[in-house]
């Protein structure tokens, strides 16, 4: 009997694994007492648990753009947070690092990357973009197994009640060919726990073998499931909760090797839990769906939700009903985490959902504009008191849906009319084209899903041509390849391995204070004291720990003290040398410094012998290192100044800085304008020409967290932390009465700063772009590079200044005026890819446009007029005919075809073909064939046989066309010109 159990729970668990959707409808309760929990008292009572029975500390969800992880698109699992832990990178003075027994809700994201849930919303009763993670971690072994089981089951069978018989559980059956045990110690804790063995079952690597990608951290893990059966016929088994026991560190080569310290990650969807414990068939039928299912509803005047799936969900109206509710909360949560509708990563997936959201709400639910942002309240109602957040940003949210919803309506409208256009130029047999489904698609210009493309096509019965939409797809790819910022290489890492080796032999952090030891001497310069340390590890280029290297050999050097500043927020590494202390004459060159959970790495090429032990004395690259200071200052200032310009909600979302330049990501409800731009420089030249002091100190982290004005990030910051104020000391700034911080610049910082503002000399935006909706990249350099760029701005603004003069002066003839446009051409070049003030470049680049514009009007009227005029000396040159065909001067074709124009409109009976003569040979065609000498005259073929006697091409049209080629003979052109039309008229 237990085998035959089994057997079927193994064929619905690998069902369930493929497809997690609820086996409904069935009309048995899915749980007994108590009676049904609000979703926000379910979550409440999980964190409640594990914090007032079992003392773990409670952390707040983090936020769903990963933290420095370019692995993840969106965080997706309750573990994403605590990765520095389990990979043993963790900041030894950070918060974290105390971490030992945690619990938290944690908000999610699936959609796009590894774990994309995207296209399965709405099909079934269970999918979702967003949903909540309850999670309990022990990390370091502060427990294990037996505690973690017991502790899940207490929860679910005595806090929630749920009935011990509607519960299975499963264990890790083993690996022979990774040579892994079957875990019986989780199997037997089960037991006695009370599971009976017909309950518990086991399984394979590829259900209860957790792993955190290729490589890293993983174990074996033991599943919870509910029998929505309720031991009625075979169990029907949906997955709850998911204990993960971190063993084992899966190596490049495939291999595993037990990692230093084990830990313990578990993960629930609070979604399903509240379904269970609500007794209901579909997550979707619960508190945590159904205020938005009745909003949506009374928006759009719709039928009721039913729950309807497959063929029985007639005009899909259920599966809209899921689609939009679902969408709606992954919109709300992504934005409030400041990840917004854009063109690529994460933005262009959320693009893609609200436009799916747009599309169902639109085409099934028949909602009316502006629906989608409505239900933003809604979402904010259900989720804000356990995520703020979203309560703080929920007008933003509102905005950015109803912009971008109304911007989707638009490029609709437009598709619809360009689809409509096209097909009247198709053949009845033709395919649509390719190119231009792909310009109306997500990828090209208007951003309509190409499934809607399709769709809209075949309504009106029209064939897509597929393969060429293949293979634009493959060209876009590959130009994207090629575009892709090129990856850095990998420098020396200190593995899981290597950092749990240095912590079980004791060796303490290294000590980094040193890199703030300089000064500023009298005269304004720096000085950057030199630092003696001790080798106290070495390590080769693959990560094996030496006793000595040898010569040339490139190496990993962990010293116990450095003034080198290892990369990390945003600024780059420091570069010098090292010496060994009595052979100061003997240089190791000293490429870079990495953090590696509190250790610094030194990466180097040993000239000569180096072995553990040796005494050496580091020195920074002084130009490098105080470029970078520059930078990092002028970086907080212009930060300050971006928040002085455009208000307080101006936050910074990332920044990187090296010696030549910075970058700064921030939120801007809109892009900049030139004005805003300028306003931001003058602020920043302000602080600099003033040298304020910048004051820098370490602080209890506590003492920063409620001091208004403040700027943070959403990084973990060590405790103490380093506060860096401009202008106002430290102690007077984290004062909250004094609210200095709101007047200046204040922010958590341990990166390397001037003593001074006035050192930064100068700074100018010389970039900025949209990343995405409301998030915006600045690019500004500072010093001598930022008054060589203005210099070059006044320079070409001086010659725009003169090219304005020339254009009001006038133009003689064609040739002058052509020269001219010709230099607005160059000018709209040179001042688009300079180095310059961005807010200069934009203010010039409209003003050339508007004289190309005014320059092209000028052409077109000296050419009419040119035209004319040798349009009457042709007339007067030739009697009245069937036929002219001449030479004339002109200097491009677009003047030769107005006379050609010219003339058949005085003579509507000729038929006109004239050559115009060029440098080296080359000759310009135009021809016009009259009305009444087709269809077996036409002018295309006319071109072509005078061009082709040319050994040159021709195009146009049956009435007029044009060409070039090149011919020495020109009589002998035109005799060809001649014969051709009088044999066909």
């Amino acid at each position: 009997m237990a085998a035959s159990v089994a057997a079927a729970a193994r064929r619905l668990r690998r069902a369930i694994r493929r497809s997690p959707a609820w086996r409904g409808p069935s009309h048995r309760p899915l749980s007994s007492e108590p009676p049904a929990a609000k979703a926000s008292a379910v979550r409440a009572a999980f964190l409640n648990f594990f914090r007032d029975r079992h003392g773990h500390r409670l952390v707040p969800s983090a936020s769903v753009r990963p933290r420095g992880d370019p692995s993840l698109l969106f965080v997706n699992a309750g573990m994403n947070q605590f990765k520095p832990i389990f990979l043993g990178t963790v900041d030894p003075r950070s918060e974290m690092a105390g971490f030992r027994r945690v619990a938290n809700s944690q908000k999610c994201v699936r959609a796009g990357g590894r774990h994309n849930d995207l296209e399965d919303v709405g099909r079934d009763l269970s999918h979702h973009t967003f949903f909540e993670m309850l999670g309990n971690w022990a990390f370091g072994g502060e427990y294990f197994k037996e505690e973690a089981c017991s502790m899940a089951w207490e929860l679910l069978t005595q806090v929630y009640g749920i009935p011990t018989e509607r519960l299975w559980v499963s264990y890790f059956d083993g690996d022979p060919k990774a040579g892994l045990e079957p875990d019986l110690e989780t199997r037997d804790i089960w037991l006695s726990l009370g599971v009976p063995a017909t309950r518990v079952l086991s399984f394979g690597p590829q259900e209860n073998f957790w792993e955190m990608g290729n490589t890293g951290p993983c174990g074996p893990c033991t599943e919870i499931h509910y029998d929505l059966a309720g031991g009625v016929g075979a169990p029907q088994l949906v997955e709850l909760w998911n204990l993960v026991f971190m063993q084992h560190n899966r190596e490049a080569d495939g291999s595993l090797q037990p990692l230093p310290q084990w830990h313990v990650d578990t993960g629930m969807g609070l979604e399903r839990l509240v379904a269970v414990l609500q007794g209901k068939h579909s997550t979707y039928d619960t508190d945590l769906f159904s205020p938005l299912l009745h909003a949506i509803q009374q928006g759009c005047r719709a039928p009721p939700y039913l729950g309807r799936v497959g063929v029985a969900d007639e005009g899909r109206t259920d599966t809209a009903y899921r689609v939009v509710a679902d969408h709606i909360r992954t919109l709300s949560v992504c934005i409030s985490d400041g990840v917004f509708p854009g063109m690529s990563g994460p933005p262009l997936v959320l693009r893609r959902i609200l436009r799916r959201a747009v599309r169902f709400s639109m085409e099934i639910l028949k909602a009316p504009p502006g629906f989608l942002g409505s239900l933003v309240p809604v979402v904010v109602e259900t989720l804000g008191d356990a995520y703020p957040e979203l309560q703080r940003n929920s007008a933003q949210i509102s905005n950015l849906v109803l912009e971008d919803e109304a911007a989707f309506l638009a490029s609709l409208e437009r598709g619809r009319r360009i689809i409509d256009r096209t097909l009247r130029t198709l053949g009845p047999s033709d395919m649509f084209p390719a190119e231009v489904a792909w310009s109306l698609s997500l990828s090209g210009d208007l951003g309509l899903p190409l499934d809607m493309v399709k769709l809209m096509l075949e309504e009106k019965g029209v064939q897509l041509d597929s393969t060429g939409l293949e293979r634009l797809a493959q060209e876009a790819a590959q130009h994207q390849a090629r575009q892709a910022e090129p990856v850095q290489k990998q420098g020396l890492w200190l593995d899981v391995h290597a950092l749990g080796e240095l912590q079980r032999q004791g060796v303490p952090p290294t000590d980094s204070s040193p890199k703030y030891n300089y000064s500023l001497r009298p005269n304004g310069s720096y000085e950057f004291g030199t630092c003696e340390a001790q080798v106290l590890k070495l390590y080769t280029e693959d990560g094996t720990a030496v006793a000595s290297v040898g010569k040339g050999q490139r190496c990993g050097l962990l010293l116990d003290r450095t003034n080198f500043y290892a990369e990390q927020g945003g600024q780059a590494s420091d570069r010098g040398y090292l010496v060994r202390v009595g052979q100061e004459d003997v240089l190791f060159p000293v490429a870079r410094a990495q953090v590696c959970g509190g250790f610094i790495l030194h990466e180097a090429v040993a000239p000569e012998c180096l072995q553990i032990g040796d005494q050496v004395q580091l020195h920074v690259d002084k130009a490098w290192r105080l470029a970078c200071m520059a930078k990092h200052t002028a970086t907080h200032l212009l930060n300050w100044a971006l928040r002085q310009t455009l208000g307080p909600g101006t936050e910074q979302q990332g920044s990187h800085l090296n010696p030549e330049q910075l970058r700064l990501d921030v939120t801007t409800q809109t892009a900049l304008t030139p004005e805003q731009l300028r306003a931001v420089e003058n602020t920043v030249q302000e602080a600099v020409q003033q040298d304020k002091p910048v004051y820098m100190e370490e602080v209890p982290l506590a003492l920063t967290a409620q001091v208004p004005g403040l700027r943070s990030l959403d990084e973990v910051y060590p405790d103490p932390v380093r506060v860096v104020s401009v202008g106002v000391p430290v102690a007077h700034a984290l004062d909250p009465a004094s609210q200095a911080a709101l007047q200046t610049s204040v922010e958590l910082c341990c990166g390397t700063h001037l003593l001074r503002t006035g050192a930064v000399g100068d700074l100018v935006i010389i970039g900025d772009r949209q990343l995405s909706k409301g998030t915006t990249r600045l690019l500004a350099i500072t010093g001598e590079q930022a008054q060589q760029a203005r210099e070059l701005g006044q320079n070409l603004a001086q010659e725009v200044k003169a090219a304005t003069e020339r254009l009001s002066q006038g133009s003689r003839d064609v040739a002058e005026a052509l020269r001219l446009s010709k230099n607005i051409g160059r000018l709209i070049e040179a001042v688009d890819t300079s180095v310059m003030p961005q807010w200069q470049r934009r203010e010039l680049l409209a003003t050339l446009k508007m004289l190309q514009r005014r320059a092209n009007t000028a052409i077109r009227k000296l050419q009419i007029g040119q035209a004319a005029k040798k349009t009457q000396e042709l007339l007067e040159r030739h009697s009245k005919g069937p036929l002219i065909v001449d030479t004339v001067s002109a200097e491009s074709l677009s003047v030769l075809v107005k006379v050609v124009r010219q003339l058949c409109e005085q003579a509507p009976s000729t038929s006109v073909l004239l050559l115009s003569p060029q440098s080296m040979g080359k000759v310009l065609c135009a021809c016009q064939v009259a009305q009444g000498a087709m269809p077996t005259f036409t002018a295309e073929a006319w071109a072509l046989a005078v061009c082709s006697h040319m050994g040159g091409k021709a195009w146009g049209s049956r009435v007029v066309a044009q060409g070039t080629g090149s011919t020495t003979d020109l009589e002998a052109a035109l005799s060809t010109a001649r014969a051709y039309a009088l044999s066909q008229l």
